[in-house]
């Protein structure tokens, strides 16, 4: 992964600082958490690289192993190195491609050396490349996806501002190593759908 350089915050989206955006690219790259608006609801990411990151997350969220987690990204390339290598070269990447950007998940098959913590017990990974310019923005400075669940304590519904969030979480989440990303979500939008790209299945119904 890349660190933040001036090419990739040339071009803000409008209410997000550059020194927002950097400060929340540096505690990733500490191994913090971040939480963040989305389409329909705030987000809470980290570093999908990091294992202590993400067991963090999967223990502040109380959310089962097993179900892996999702990934989001700011172009199809920075997938890649997450996804099995026939994967690019499948026919029904037409169908995800033409979807993407936007708030289309897929469940594709991932690279044999993805954690545990991030497939769950899959050998498969849900993936988006996003048209969130918030989101968008930071994956680019990050140099890389990031993981993209929903802000909420498992089987509660997902935070639609930071007051939800803080209310959730308490003191789950620190300031000095987190970083809160306040912005608008859409509110009259669910979160993404989730399908199956080999199969077509829809595992989540947006």
């Amino acid at each position: 992964m890349t660190r933040d350089g001036p090419a990739c915050v040339a071009a803000l989206p409008r209410g997000l600082s550059r020194f927002r955006l950097r400060h929340a690219v540096r505690l990733l790259h500490a191994g913090g958490l971040i939480v963040y608006p989305t389409e329909a609801v705030y987000g809470i990411g980290c570093d999908p690289r990091n294992p202590q990151a993400l067991r963090r997350l999967l223990a502040l969220k109380h959310r089962d192993p097993r179900k892996g987690l999702i990934l989001v990204a700011a172009s199809e390339d920075q997938l890649a190195p997450f996804l099995h290598p026939q994967t690019r070269r499948a026919a029904y990447m037409t169908a995800v491609r033409e979807s993407w950007p936007g708030p289309r998940t897929w469940v594709l098959p991932c690279a044999d050396d993805i954690s545990p913590l991030l497939r769950g017990a899959h050998d498969t990974l849900a993936v988006r490349v996003t048209a969130h310019p918030w989101v968008a923005a930071l994956c680019r400075v990050f140099g890389g996806p990031l993981v993209s669940t929903s802000a909420n304590i498992a089987s509660r519904p997902p935070a639609r501002g930071l007051l939800d969030v803080r209310r959730m979480f308490g003191a789950g989440l620190d300031i000095r190593r987190d970083a809160l990303l306040s912005g608008p979500v859409d509110r009259r939008l669910r979160p993404t759908p989730i399908r199956d790209a080999r199969s077509g299945r829809v595992l989540r119904k947006g």
